[in-house]
């Protein structure tokens, strides 16, 4: 049982006792007694004191006398106005860490057969260009979302659908048919998402081109848009795919295979995966398949043009395309048989969209088209909205090529910092190979801690240079204190010191701080899970690492001279640095044990 789960139950009992009024447990208002007062635990008095007929200062001592004299943790008490400052002994504390040094995957707990299955969808990326700056975001949310409610004992399936189809797919084909020259990977030398990134941004050149050679010969910009031969070709393009072109297909299977190599070593270098893929090019015909059935019931309706629409005015929306006039579907269309897929596949409790804010609209339109569509999972499907990703220059434009690619961005990071490591001396003594291992983590730590110390809600910048620092709430940071733990541990057992559970009888206000931020941690992965934030985990981690350095400048450890004092500080040490990995792990965070 939780210390504060113990404190209310025997304050319930003490009121019972003191006052014969029966109160629940958890209508008991406990906080953690401000700095400025002695004391652990803060139990409010105020509710009690009608109760008790008695000023508040008189419930309190009364409260807290019945609570000496019962309850074997309590120490001593004070009470200041209507609060009851509880201190608690030593030993509770000292009982806790042990158990906590016991359980080796502390906080985390396993799932069951029968634990509710999460599906969890991210990076959904479209194969006409590499994955940027903020798909980086998109996959580290992803992933420590799916790793921390594996966490809280649900089952996970962390899942990708690739957007590998549609009109911006044929963008870049046609610019690549027109202006390649017959070019690869691999007689370029270029990472193959690259590539056909750089045709989509080739193809968006020309067609302002022509849109303005339109518009100087008398056209509207609006007709200018939709006559410029280019964009005309790449409709007639996507009608080809629809029609299963033999050689259209050819050329859409080449391009998009070249990006799934580039995007398979993206994410192999970011550390993250997927337990399933799917591929809107297989889900898009379910969907009009379901959009089809919905028609013939009634639920949609189609217009003169052939079009196919949803009316969700009668829920305060507006009017919805399904299935454009030449029978081509929406990225709508395609959601919908993706879902149907993937309920089809799995026995899903909870599927999780994890998807950007500028897209709250669509899945609030999708959960209520899939109820419609008499799909009893419609309501209950979650769209994880997060904030954008900006630079400290502002916002990125794919089309227009000024966004920051993902990979460019990992080995600027990377450099980064093995270059500043180096300067600090983080380095010495280790081989090449070593030091390139080692920038690797700190790079990737530091990237992926700058953006998910931040409450996913917000929008955020990204700025590389502060996210690389020894100093601060930063990967880095943290990552230095666990190296600098596990080179105490490891020098504890060169001097053949054993770290044993402890039995000390009194420690001090700094180490009882620390173990009761260690015992914090499973309530932080869970109120993690409840909210789908890993910032929680995040800066729960810097906390943990900002007091750990206090105490570690304050008092000695090895060259601490009483060995039982020795010996839990040595204990705290190493399940400060338990902590700090698994909680690092979440993040999908690696920690070096030299640094």
């Amino acid at each position: 049982m939780r210390l504060e789960e113990k404190i209310s139950k025997a304050v319930a009992n003490a009121v019972e006792a003191l006052f014969g009024e029966t109160i629940e447990a958890d209508k008991i208002q406990l906080q953690q007694t401000k700095k400025e007062f002695e004391g652990d635990i803060t139990v409010v008095t105020f509710p009690f004191v009608k109760l008790a007929r008695k000023s508040p200062e008189e419930t309190g001592r009364a409260i807290g006398e019945w609570l000496l004299n019962n309850q074997k943790e309590i120490s001593e008490f004070n009470v200041i106005k209507g609060f009851l400052n509880l201190s608690i002994r030593s030993a509770f504390w000292v009982e806790a860490l042990n158990a906590i040094a016991e359980d080796e995957n502390y906080g985390i707990r396993s799932a069951e057969k029968d634990a509710p299955l999460y599906m969890i969808e991210y990076s959904s990326p479209n194969t006409n260009k590499p994955l940027h700056l903020g798909h980086i975001r998109n996959n580290l949310l992803g992933f420590s979302i799916s790793e921390i409610q594996k966490a809280n004992g649900n089952r996970v399936v962390k899942t990708n659908i690739v957007n590998d189809r549609g009109i911006h797919i044929c963008k870049s084909m046609l610019a690549w048919q027109l202006f390649g020259n017959g070019e690869t990977p691999e007689n370029s030398g270029k990472k193959g998402d690259h590539l056909v990134g750089e045709y989509y941004v080739r193809f968006d050149k020309e067609y302002k081109k022509q849109i303005a050679e339109l518009i100087a010969d008398g056209q509207t910009e609006e007709d200018a848009k939709k006559n410029a031969p280019l964009m005309q070709e790449a409709q007639r393009m996507l009608l080809a795919w629809e029609n299963n072109d033999p050689e259209i297909r050819q050329l859409w299977a080449t391009l998009n295979s070249w990006v799934y190599d580039g995007f398979d070593e993206t994410y192999q270098r970011l550390g993250v995966d997927f337990d399933k893929i799917y591929y809107e090019s297989n889900t898009y015909l379910e969907g009009k398949t379901e959009v089809e059935k919905g028609l013939a019931k009634g639920v949609f309706y189609r217009r003169p043009d052939n079009s196919v629409w949803a009316d969700l005015t009668s829920e305060g929306l507006d009017e919805k395309l399904l299935l454009r006039a030449d029978g081509t579907s929406v990225y709508m269309t395609q959601d919908i048989g993706t879902a149907k897929l993937r309920y089809d596949d799995y026995p899903i409790d909870k599927m999780v969209y994890v998807v950007g804010n500028e897209q709250n609209y669509h899945f609030q339109v999708l959960s209520i088209l899939l109820n419609k569509l008499g799909f009893s999972f419609g309501k209950d499907l979650v769209h994880f909205s997060y904030g954008m990703v900006e630079l400290p220059e502002g916002k990125m434009k794919s089309r227009e090529g000024t966004v920051v690619d993902a990979d460019d961005l990992i080995d600027e990071m990377v450099a980064t910092a093995k270059e500043i490591s180096k300067e600090l001396g983080k380095m010495d003594g280790c081989t090449d190979q070593e030091m390139d291992e080692l920038g690797t983590v700190i790079g990737l730590g530091a990237l992926k801690y700058f953006i998910l110390k931040v409450d996913p809600k917000k929008n955020m910048t990204f700025n590389p240079k502060e996210s690389i620092d020894f100093n601060g709430n930063t990967g880095p940071f943290i990552q230095y204190t666990h190296a600098r733990i596990r080179s105490v541990l490891r020098k504890a057992d060169e001097q053949a010191i054993a770290i044993e559970p402890s039995s000390l009888d009194a420690i001090s206000d700094k180490e009882t701080f620390l173990v009761r931020l260690l015992m914090q941690f499973p309530d932080v992965v869970k109120e993690a899970g409840d909210e789908f934030s890993p910032a929680l985990i995040a800066n729960y981690i810097y906390n943990l690492v900002k007091e750990y350095n206090q105490f570690y400048h304050d008092f000695p450890i090895l060259r601490e001279e009483t060995a039982e004092v020795r010996n839990f500080r040595l204990l705290l040490s190493a399940n400060v640095a338990k902590i700090v990995k698994t909680g690092m792990g979440l993040l999908g965070i690696q920690v070096p044990e030299k640094m």
